[in-house]
């Protein structure tokens, strides 16, 4: 799916080679300060590298018209963005920023229960607790249906419990759509458990890319 090549960003990255399959689930794993949330913004061109290329379906992502790309490979940041208004409202917005067509207040539902956010749709979005806003945003992103999710911690404000419940509701959903997953974890059991492929990164440089 992406193939880094002689990727240097500042004195934060210095990827050689490295490959990320398509339609797996794949966590990257390694010391706060190891570039692992540069990585991610790297890959949807959110920031661009200094050196190198970085390929998306074999096409430089520099040769995507960047709006096109962030459609199709989104990135949830740790802590998501959530705006004024009702949990309908931040769930919504993600289709309207990406001119999709809007779903009814059904799907909106059976993304909610997915992600384990049982609140009304009317309730204010800015009520809720860190995790629950980190869900409602996962929510957000599910709606869009992209073809790659990039998530960094996405569960890191959640309880031990509800962490297992979201993310193996996640990769379920990643998997049944033939999806891709790439998803920076702190806990290396996670990664275990769910993970396709596993790379870990020290000091901006690949320690270790292999499949789990």
């Amino acid at each position: 799916m992406f193939s880094l090549e002689n990727v240097k960003y500042k004195n934060i990255l210095n990827i050689k080679k490295l490959d990320i399959p398509q339609e797996k689930i794949t966590c990257i794993v390694g010391e706060s300060g190891s570039g692992k949330t540069t990585l991610l913004k790297l890959l949807n061109n959110l920031i661009s590298c200094d050196e190198g290329d970085i390929l998306y379906k074999s096409h430089s992502i520099y040769n995507i018209d960047p709006v096109e790309l962030r459609r199709k490979v989104i990135m949830l940041a740790q802590d998501p963005a959530i705006f004024s208004g009702t949990v309908k409202d931040n769930l919504l917005i993600g289709l309207k920023f990406a001119e999709k067509p809007l779903v009814d207040d059904e799907k909106l539902q059976e993304v909610l229960e997915q992600v384990n956010l049982r609140k009304p749709l009317a309730n204010l979005a800015e009520q809720l607790s860190g995790g629950e806003k980190q869900r409602l945003a996962l929510g957000r992103v599910l709606l869009m249906n992209p073809e790659v999710f990039l998530l960094d911690e996405p569960s890191s404000a959640m309880d031990e419990e509800t962490e297992e419940l979201v993310i193996e509701s996640m990769v379920k959903d990643v998997r049944k759509n033939k999806k891709t997953l790439v998803m920076i974890t702190h806990a290396k059991k996670i990664a275990r458990k769910y993970g396709d492929y596993l790379i870990e990164l020290k000091n901006g440089l690949v320690l270790s890319a292999k499949e789990l």
